[in-house]
């Protein structure tokens, strides 16, 4: 596996991990990002809680949601959702399904998720919904087939995020850290516009607001600055992936070339009586 996708098979493990930690995903749920070389291709973990998902778990399949190698383990039902969006969205290059208990009241009522703080505007100023029972009438709500996957991907349109009626969200992202940011501050921003609805109103912010508090969002040093903390959140937690055995020996490996290379005459008579005494 070259050094950069091993990296990036990391960073993987590290979202779904992170938004395990935030809350954002339990038991279920899952992230993938679009392959960096390859944009026919997409990196999805194999059937694991996120909590737990490690470097290795990650998968790659083709935009069909076939995997490009025959598997050894058991995958997620419902990974047509990404490759489907990621077919339909060229721009789209990480994808989270959810069921956030913040998002559910939501999903569950048909209530539109709306931008009540700037942090909030990261999901945009308006969320489509999708109900599975229109097309589909009577089914599991899992999103299992290609022709399911697809339609959802329409609803998506060309939005952040699309609610799922009964079901949970599905959000993208241009990359990770986007994608991780906005899920977070999604759930939030419906934390927020619950509360404020109890207390008995609910004031939003403005269409411009929110396309100026949006775009501010996804700006890299915003991005960097939330993946940073939320990666020493779940530092903290004691819950980072472990890095590869042959990622953490290299700069001994490196060192011991180096010490090698020094061809002295006294090193040389040690390396050989070791030898001969082996």
């Amino acid at each position: 596996m070259p050094d950069d996708l091993a990296e990036v098979r990391y960073q993987v493990a590290l979202a779904n991990r992170m938004l395990a930690n935030e809350g954002v995903l339990d038991a279920f749920g899952h992230v993938s990002l679009r392959h960096p070389t390859d944009p026919g291709r997409y990196l999805l973990s194999r059937s694991r809680s996120p909590g737990v998902v490690e470097a290795a778990d990650i998968l790659e399949f083709t935009l069909d949601s076939e995997p490009v190698a025959p598997p050894t383990v058991q995958l997620y039902a419902e990974r047509v959702i990404h490759g489907c969006i990621y077919q339909a969205r060229p721009d789209v290059m990480a994808v989270c399904h959810h069921h956030a208990p913040a998002v559910m009241p939501f999903c569950i009522a048909g209530v539109p998720i709306v931008p009540v703080f700037h942090l909030g505007a990261a999901a945009g100023e308006t969320l489509p919904f999708w109900n599975q029972r229109d097309e589909f009438g009577d089914t599991n709500l899992l999103v299992v087939k290609p022709e399911e996957g697809r339609s959802l991907a329409r609803a998506l349109g060309s939005h952040a995020a699309v609610l799922m009626n009964n079901h949970g969200a599905t959000v993208v992202g241009r990359d990770l850290r986007e994608l991780v940011s906005r899920s977070i501050f999604m759930c939030q921003n419906a934390h927020y516009q619950l509360h404020a609805h109890l207390l008995g109103k609910v004031a939003t912010l403005s269409a411009g607001e929110s396309r100026l508090a949006g775009s501010l969002n996804a700006m890299p040093n915003v991005t960097n600055r939330t993946w940073e903390y939320w990666t020493l959140r779940l530092d903290r937690a004691g819950g980072l992936p472990p890095r590869a055995a042959k990622s953490k020996a290299r700069p001994q490996a490196a060192s011991v070339a180096r010490a090698a290379s020094r061809k002295t005459p006294a090193r040389g008579h040690k390396i050989e009586k070791r030898r001969r005494t082996r």
